[in-house]
């Protein structure tokens, strides 16, 4: 009898994330450079950077689209290697950090999406 072995196999692919229609997993992420030196063509100093930081956050910016516009516009790959800390360190020494932190912020976000289209469409029981 072979059905255990396609069962097996079913949640192999449930409860392993990966291909939906070849075995591998794919191990592909980014990777942080070697060296944690400033590169030589960065123009920006500590300084420079720590009030751009906080610019953006008296936007109302997370420190994720702050670390995004700092490396799309400005050119500073990582904000700790210029600094010496990271931009929600930054902040706090500022006193512009978010009350909540933000992959809490967006997990509740999500969370109350997730009640209010069940609490429109009462048949969506999946």
């Amino acid at each position: 009898f072979c059905s255990g072995v396609s069962v097996r196999l079913v949640f192999y692919h449930t409860f392993n994330m990966g291909r939906m229609h070849a075995p591998g997993k794919g191990i592909s992420q980014s990777a942080l450079p070697y060296r944690r030196t400033v590169p030589t063509w960065l123009k920006l100093t500590s300084d420079d950077v720590k009030d751009q930081i906080q610019k953006l956050a008296k936007k109302g910016l997370t420190p994720s689209q702050i670390g995004v516009i700092l490396r799309d516009s400005h050119g500073v790959a990582q904000v700790r290697f210029v600094t010496g800390s990271k931009i929600l360190r930054i902040m706090k020494a500022m006193g512009s950090a978010p009350d909540l932190r933000e992959d809490l912020y967006y997990l509740i976000k999500k969370a109350v999406a997730i009640r209010k289209h069940l609490e429109r469409n009462r048949k969506d029981k999946d």
